[in-house]
């Protein structure tokens, strides 16, 4: 999961080499916390957080056939 919150973050913003993203793990739910440049926030949110609602239904559509929980923050 972690690889395609970042492949799809690259994509939306203008600066991908400063997209970090890191994955904790307890039990069987996951949080994906993803970073990006302070400029580049607007772009990953969204206007009134829609792209940020898409990324995070992409990655519950993905998730969901490995049976766990993956939620996803963007810092």
């Amino acid at each position: 999961m972690k690889e395609l919150v970042e492949v799809i973050a690259k994509a939306l913003v203008d600066n991908p080499d400063e997209v970090v993203v890191t994955e904790k793990t307890e039990n069987k739910n996951t949080v994906i916390e993803l970073h990006v440049a302070a400029s580049d926030m607007g772009k990953v949110i969204g206007k009134q957080g829609k792209i940020a609602k898409a990324i995070r239904s992409v990655v519950k559509a993905a998730s969901s056939k490995d049976d766990i929980r993956v939620d996803v923050e963007i810092v």
